[in-house]
């Protein structure tokens, strides 16, 4: 069952690489029905903050709250979703599901350079409560990696083998070493 929503978060990812993003996306799960997915849209929208985590978060948080969905009534629907994601989520991502409480994240390849759920930090595994009984403090939740990772990471290959038209172009010459 991994596999099939896996396949479904790598159809978002090709389509963040056709539009020139980096190729992740992810689905979210409640009861075995896929109920938000989102892409990688940092570059569309030149706002770094938007990963494909954050475009499915977003698109149900706007879902519930038109239903009239509570806070808590919110937290209850995260708490049986879970989340499918090309490639390990950043520390950002990490620790915005763990504050949302999702249940369960399965990830493709590792993020060594970014990863929240374990290559640089554990935030799945955050207990720690912050102050302030209005602001949820982190749950934690269960990750399991490596699922279709080979697959993910031939779309990241393709995105940086084509070069990211959308990269910043730097502001001073760049140096190479002597040899």
């Amino acid at each position: 069952m991994a596999a099939a929503f896996m396949e479904l978060a790598l159809e978002q990812a090709k389509f963040a690489l056709e539009n020139l993003e980096v190729p992740v996306g992810c689905v979210i799960v409640e009861d075995g029905k896929v109920i938000s997915s989102g892409s990688n849209k940092t570059n569309a929208t030149r706002n770094a903050t938007r990963h494909a985590e954050m475009e499915a978060i977003d698109m149900l948080l706007r879902e519930w709250q038109g239903m009239g969905l509570d806070q808590p009534q919110v937290a209850e629907k995260f708490a049986r979703c879970d989340l499918y994601v090309t490639c390990e989520p950043c520390i950002m991502c990490a620790m915005a599901l763990s504050i949302l409480g999702i249940r369960e994240v399965y990830f493709g390849c590792a993020n060594d350079k970014f990863g929240g759920c374990g290559s640089i930090m554990s935030l799945h595994q955050s207990s720690a409560e912050l102050s302030g009984e209005e602001i949820p403090g982190p749950k934690g939740y269960k990750c399991t990696g490596g699922i279709m990772a080979e697959e993910a990471v031939a779309l990241f290959r393709s995105f940086y083998e084509q070069g990211n038209p959308n990269a910043p172009k730097p502001h001073r010459p760049v140096r190479i070493a002597p040899q």
